[in-house]
This record gives C-alpha cells, structure tokens and sequence, in this order.
C-alpha cells in the first residue's frame, strides 16, 4: 500500500482584504501620494486585478474611501449624541455632536479625499454631501436668528476640521477651545 506524501505547504499568502486596500489608500494620502489602482495595489501588497475584485475602477475606490471615513465620522458622533427621543435629534444635538467631535478630533490630509482627485472632485462631494447631510444640515424653517446662529456654528466647525485636515493655519489648541466655547454659546442662543 502505498502512502501519499501530504501536499508541500504553501508559503503564507496575505488575503487580498478590502478593508487592508481602504488602509493602504487613507495611508498613501496621509503621506502626500496620489491613489490610483496600481499605486493602491502596491501599497497594499496585492495585484491590480486583486484590487480591481473589490474595486473595479478608480471611482469605486475613491467613494469607498468616502463611505469609510463618512461611516467613521459618523461612528465619532453618535458617540458624543445623548440619548435618542422618539423625535430623533434636535439640530442642536447634531451641531453639538459635530462641533465637540472636531475640536476633539485628529485629521489628516486623508481626511480631504473629496479633494484628492480633480476629475472625481464633483461626484465624490456629492457623496460626502449627501452623507453628512443629516448631521450638518440646519433645516431652512427655523426662526431666521436662530437658523443664522446655527449656520455659523456648522461653518465655524467646518473650518477647524478644513485647517486641522489641511494643515493650512490650523489653530492652536487654546484657539480651538475658545472658538469651541463661543460655537456653544450660539448654539444655546440668547439667556
């Protein structure tokens, strides 16, 4: 009877993961790099056509690194929401959400890839816009004062995020917490 030797073990293979491609990516724009397929494949450790079995073309990478850094957003404010009313939300408790958690937060230039490509610049806003939409946006029927007030603290945020991200006159941590300390102040509106 004859024996049959077990089959010669293959070397170990790192699994072609689109989570590790969606980290090879954030990682190549956090250091400067332009994405594209074959400069994600490398940077990931996979061929082109392994990465083109989770992403098909540039664009579906790109709006996937969109969802990936709106899902992690919006993971960082549910965490500082109170507890949900069977009305949802009040715009003040989005705004709040999202003021404490960029002025808590830690950006990077990967945290402007709706920028990152001039050809995609339009559709990859879009997505963003319509992603964040439900946490930013202050409905248009609210008392004109109060509504103006509300735009400033959204537009006051979205600059500290903008200036963190871009490194471009980012302001200083004392900045920053005063800045955030006058954004409370309107989002309570007048004693």
């Amino acid at each position: 009877m004859s024996s049959t030797a077990p089959p010669a073990s293959r070397p170990a293979h790192r699994p072609s993961s689109r989570e590790d491609i969606l980290n090879s990516a954030l990682d190549m724009l956090r250091e400067g790099g332009a994405v594209s397929l074959d400069s994600a494949a490398r940077a990931a450790g996979i061929t082109k056509p392994g990465l083109m079995y989770h992403f098909p073309s540039k664009a579906a990478l790109m709006s996937a690194l969109v969802d990936r850094l709106v899902d992690d957003c919006a993971r960082e404010l549910r965490r500082r929401l109170p507890a949900e009313t069977d009305a949802g939300f009040s715009v003040h408790d989005r705004l709040t959400a999202y003021l404490d958690w960029v002025c808590e937060g830690d950006f990077d230039s990967s945290d402007l890839v709706i920028f990152s490509d001039p050809r995609l610049r339009e559709p990859l806003t879009t997505q963003w816009t319509e992603r964040m939409k439900p946490w930013v946006e202050v409905p248009a029927d609210l008392p004109e004062a109060e509504r103006s007030r509300l735009l400033a603290v959204r537009l006051l945020a979205d600059g500290i995020w903008f200036a963190a991200a871009s490194n471009a006159l980012p302001l200083a941590d004392v900045e920053v917490a005063r800045v955030r300390t006058l954004a409370h102040q309107l989002i309570q509106g007048p004693p």
